[in-house]
């Protein structure tokens, strides 16, 4: 058994992290941590009461590198690197669900702040399982892709070889509210999210960059990517729709069915995807049709599992020499 813990686990995706690893036949967890600990973990979330019993702790790097063999990073954006840094160079396994790791330095250093942790950015593997599944096998720091690139990249890489990269790409986006984090704001506030759903952040939203540099890392082409992020009136959660103007006459469904022959978390649908279908489960579902030369692409995932939480057990599955799908789940919340 490889001993594992979870930094950052009062929030959503330290929560749906605990739910996965206290029944896993490889990992046992051993560490929890928060920035404030001396609580327990079912009166973190009261979910866990009569399921699971295990304290606390204020976050630790000493903690850490006592109780475990892997870490999970939970934390927000800047938290993490200067956390991970003495994690990584005592040889720790860290899979950081931050967006610290997972870009280039000129990107993140434009869209976030100066990094702090330079040394090891270069060590990070992308974890963006069907596109880095043999580089995770080998890594010890695993950077979770964001949840909106996730379900974007996955829907139009394999695409990328048959449009016309001159014209923009246009990435119409809409997540459940839980992608906001437990932090109360007046944009997740009950009474304006409710019956409404409204754009954020439209055409600057940080993941545009994190869009573009993986289309030119996996496929060698620079993209214009045009991004608008939804608020919707649902917990969980993401649909992304991708438009794009076609260089091949192609059959779109026939493309991502041989893209994505061996990926067992990737199902192909003929008709539009839904997000209730995949809520609740790791798989990602992929819809795509054409017009003349215009493409149209759409992908659901659950925001918390596919887009940070599953994608990165699986992410520490392969590192650790398990089956990628071990512990991961699969049932739909349907209806």
């Amino acid at each position: 058994m490889v001993k594992v813990g979870v930094v950052g686990a009062s929030g959503y995706t330290g929560l749906e992290l605990v739910k996965m690893l206290i029944t896993h036949p490889g990992f046992d967890l051993t560490y929890l941590a928060t920035t404030q600990g001396d609580t327990m973990i079912e009166s973190l979330h009261p979910s866990l009461e009569g399921v699971v019993t295990l304290p606390v702790e204020k976050a630790d790097v000493g903690g850490v590198l006592k109780h475990c063999d892997l870490v999970f990073l939970a934390l927000p954006h800047k938290a993490s690197m200067g956390f991970a840094k003495d994690l990584i160079e005592n040889g720790l396994k860290v899979v950081d669900l931050s967006a610290d790791y997972r870009l280039e330095l000129d990107t993140y250093e434009a869209n976030y702040c100066e990094h702090e942790d330079k040394e090891h950015l270069n060590e990070a593997v992308y974890a963006l399982i069907e596109y880095y599944r043999e580089e995770l096998k080998g890594t010890n720091l695993a950077a979770g892709p964001g949840c909106y690139p996730t379900a974007t990249l996955l829907g139009i890489l394999p695409f990328i070889p048959y449009i016309d990269t001159s014209a923009p790409l246009f990435v119409d986006a809409k997540s459940g509210v839980s992608g906001a984090g437990k932090k109360l704001s007046e944009t997740t506030h009950f009474v304006t999210v409710n019956d409404n759903i409204f754009a954020y952040n439209p055409l600057k939203h940080r993941h545009a960059p994190e869009i573009a540099e993986k289309i030119e890392k996996v496929h060698g082409a620079k993209v214009h990517v045009n991004f608008v992020p939804h608020l919707i009136p649902a917990t969980r959660g993401e649909l992304v729709s991708v438009y794009a103007t076609l260089k091949a006459d192609i059959d779109p469904i026939m493309v991502l069915k041989e893209t994505y022959a061996n990926d067992p978390f990737i199902r192909i649908r003929e008709k539009p995807v839904d997000i209730k279908s995949t809520a609740g489960t790791h798989f990602c579902d992929i819809f795509a049709a054409k017009n003349g030369n215009a493409l149209f692409v759409s992908s659901a995932i659950d925001n918390l599992l596919r887009g940070a939480s599953s994608q990165a057990l699986a992410a520490a599955n392969l590192m650790c020499g398990y089956e990628e799908g071990m512990g991961i789940p699969t049932i739909a919340y349907v209806p």
